[in-house]
């Protein structure tokens, strides 16, 4: 896509560099910004290839609502890194549990007993396209400061990187199209934005099956979009390559929480040759 190519582009020429966690510094800009259409094919990278399978193992295990990474590692390795045998696979309550499982606090004021509600935020979206189709708060956050900021000794303490993609909303169209709008707080250009752009398209177009929407748009803005030092090489290799006309996403027509692995298949995926990134922890 000429969109994520141009992004790239403008990270390399106005991009500076900045010092992180990880020890490898990133050539960094602040405020990056594209908008694709969803309808002219699945936007899968096409200037190189992307592991379509992993993006879609991740994005089941987020809308699973697991906090951990037992019945993931065994088919995508992409979440090892932050996690481990001694930490019996935990990450801490990450994406999917907000996704899923947002923690409320009710307190009963009879009895002054609290107990916990989950708000399942994916659920409501759902019901509002239904039902309110043009509610301008069908939002979902990852981000909740009180399992970030937990003791490290607490094992609801979300683990590093904490909710990269911080919040996306979606929206219906007068023709009856779903556009879905994500803003994350950092991307890392040439690993993870692939990703990101991938996994939601696939969940825009679950959703749009499971409530009778065409495809509309896509929008991302990134925040502190950035470029490892050690990945400038290869995205400029990424840039002397031209896109290839987009594959086709298709999901079988079934309910929405009762879709598999199985259940998708991608059409027409014809990439060029892989470019090794090494990720940075």
């Amino acid at each position: 896509m000429q969109e994520y190519l141009d992004i790239i582009k403008t990270v390399l020429e106005k991009g500076q560099i900045k010092e992180n966690r990880t020890g490898i510094d990133t050539l960094s800009y602040f405020g990056a910004y594209y908008k694709i259409d969803l309808a002219k094919g699945f936007p899968l990278l096409t200037t190189k290839k992307v592991k379509f399978d992993s993006i879609l193992h991740e994005l089941l295990w987020f809308l699973s609502g697991e906090t951990h990474i037992k019945n993931l590692k065994d088919k995508t390795k992409i979440w090892n890194a932050w996690t481990s045998e001694e930490r019996n696979w935990e990450l801490g309550q990450t994406y999917g549990y907000q996704w899923t499982k947002w923690d409320q606090f009710i307190k009963d004021s009879a009895t002054g007993e609290v107990r916990i509600n989950h708000i399942n935020q994916i659920q409501k979206v759902i019901d509002d396209l239904k039902k309110n189709p043009y509610s301008r708060r069908m939002v979902v956050s990852a981000w909740n400061p009180a399992d970030f900021y937990r003791q490290e000794s607490d094992p609801k303490k979300t683990v590093q990187p904490s909710a990269c993609h911080t919040m996306f909303m979606f929206f219906v169209s007068p023709d009856k199209k779903l556009s879905c709008h994500l803003t994350q707080r950092s991307g890392d250009l040439m690993l993870g934005v692939p990703f990101n752009l991938a996994s939601y398209a696939i969940l825009t177009q679950m959703l749009a099956q499971e409530c009778g929407y065409e495809l509309g748009e896509f929008s991302h803005y990134i925040n502190d979009c950035h470029i490892y030092v050690n990945h400038i090489e290869g995205a400029k290799l990424q840039l002397q390559r031209e896109p290839r006309e987009l594959p086709q996403l298709r999901i079988i027509n079934k309910p929405f929480w009762e879709l598999k692995f199985e259940d998708f298949e991608l059409l027409n995926y014809n990439p060029e040759l892989p470019i090794k990134f090494e990720i940075a922890v």
